[in-house]
């Protein structure tokens, strides 16, 4: 099944930029998925298991920052088209 998904990151820290991109840049070494960052969010496209692995891989090293939340939308349909 394909997914889309949309991540909002919010590293509540005064220099957030670097994280921001560091978690983009974690994402885009999967190579089963796509991701199309923009100025407000990132999308994820992909297999369900290939994205949720990549989701949950890189969410969990974001977490390594204190005071990390991310907000998701994931819808059960390939949004990439």
């Amino acid at each position: 099944m394909k997914v889309s998904v949309e991540i909002s990151y919010y590293p509540l820290k005064e220099e957030f930029k670097a994280p921001v991109k560091a978690f983009i840049a974690d994402l885009k070494k999967e190579d089963k998925i796509t991701v199309k960052p923009n100025s407000m969010s990132t999308h994820v496209f992909g297999e369900y298991e290939d994205v949720m692995y990549a989701l949950t891989r890189c969410i969990k090293e974001a977490f390594e920052l204190p005071n990390s939340i991310f907000t998701l939308k994931i819808m059960n349909l390939d949004r990439d088209k």
